[in-house]
């Protein structure tokens, strides 16, 4: 071949290259931005889900009891949590972040700071959740001391973006391969992918945000991938120490709080305010009582709290505060450690009453978390949604 023809076959071959890369990046962008209420590819026939969402007959009795919080449903929706196991979901709270997708749906939330004064959620979804294909987001990193309140939940799927890594105590990825969840109850974007997680920088229209920000799976999608691994309502046979754990169904292993058999009345109680960290406006929290529908609504950094998915206020049943010992930053990353073990002081708001002085106890990882009074009696929560807020024991509450 001569000098001319090889230049001119290299310069095919360049542009060649280029019009592929062209074509190759504008189609995973698309798929990237995918329809946010749809981000799991349902359209798809091969990524068709598994499960079909439930039709409710309207004059079926709401008379069974959610294990996480008490709610009442009909038995078509207890029957199908009952083939499933909680997710335990890891959701952001920075300013750019929200609104979040998901929150005022979810069973049971704890609230905490991730690094540098900036709060994270861990949301549970289980009951709230059989009837709706919920999108979640943005989703992200794993901490230690979420993985620690999780495992009270008798295995619940752990679903997180990555997480802390930096050897020591707040190694939350080293912990979750101690734990032996790797293969048996974690779920992370970084080994699973899409199409169950999908990059949507669209997700806040008319807001552009940073791709840690557009991080997005559904309920379906998750509990999808859980079928596929035969991560059924039957936890495996896991080995602790020198204890080993029979395979067992997901309930037959979880006590769960206690509820109130009958609705109180409301209180004069009205309006709860607290900072996590001093100077963090923009993750201070404020919930106002609400008589009408006996729960109390939420803001955060002086604004409306809203869940992306109905554009609903997040509102809950029952807001706990739940001090603790607040260590860090730890490391170079700010990472955090929270006392999540032994035993501390709550307050529980419910009904729009004075707030009941509790002590949180918890005797050791594994363990469920439990609220009890000075004479060591659970404490009975109302039903419906409860928000647990994590504070360093010397924080103040307004109420």
């Amino acid at each position: 071949m001569s000098k001319k023809n090889l230049i001119i076959a290299l310069v095919l071959y360049i542009a060649s290259a280029g019009l592929s890369f062209a074509v190759f990046s504008y189609t995973a962008k698309s798929e990237v931005l995918a329809d946010k209420n749809n981000p799991a590819g349902a359209a798809d026939p091969e990524t068709t889900l598994l499960s079909s969402l439930l039709t409710i007959d309207p004059s079926e009795p709401r008379d069974q009891a959610c294990p996480l919080n008490g709610a009442y449903y009909t038995m078509t929706e207890k029957n199908a949590w009952e083939t499933r196991r909680p997710l335990f979901v890891m959701i952001e709270n920075t300013p750019d972040s929200r609104p979040q997708s998901g929150l005022s749906r979810a069973d049971l939330v704890f609230e905490a700071v991730a690094e540098g004064g900036v709060t994270r959620f861990g949301a549970l979804f289980y009951c709230g959740a059989q009837v709706s294909d919920l999108t979640l987001a943005p989703i992200r990193s794993a901490r230690t001391y979420f993985i620690d309140w999780a495992s009270g939940f008798n295995l619940p799927m752990y679903v997180h973006v990555g997480g802390a890594n930096v050897p020591g105590p707040t190694d939350a990825l080293g912990q979750i391969r101690e734990y032996g969840w790797e293969g048996k109850t974690d779920i992370n974007q970084f080994s699973v992918g899409y199409p169950t997680f999908v990059r949507n920088y669209n997700r806040i229209p008319g807001k552009e945000i940073a791709t840690e920000h557009t991080m997005e799976t559904t309920t379906e999608a998750l509990w999808k991938v859980a079928a596929s691994r035969g991560w059924t309502n039957m936890t495996p046979q896991m080995v602790v120490g020198r204890q080993t754990i029979p395979a067992a169904t997901w309930q037959s292993n979880y006590k769960g709080f206690m509820f109130e058999a009958e609705s109180q009345s409301a209180g004069s109680t009205k309006q709860i305010s607290y900072d996590f960290w001093s100077g963090y406006e923009q993750y201070a929290v404020a919930w106002e009582y609400d008589e009408a529908t006996d729960a109390y609504k939420r803001k955060v950094g002086g604004e409306v709290h809203l869940d992306m998915n109905n554009d609903e206020q997040i509102a809950s049943k029952n807001v706990v505060i739940l001090f603790t010992t607040e260590k860090g930053p730890i490391n170079e990353k700010k990472h955090m450690l929270y006392g999540t073990t032994g035993r501390g002081k709550a307050l529980i708001f419910k009904h729009g009453q004075a707030p009941i002085e509790a002590n949180w106890v918890k005797k050791d990882r594994e363990a469920e978390l439990q609220f009890v009074d000075i004479r060591g009696k659970d404490i009975e929560f109302a039903r419906g949604q409860i928000w647990i807020s994590v504070l360093a024991n010397d924080s103040e509450v307004t109420y």
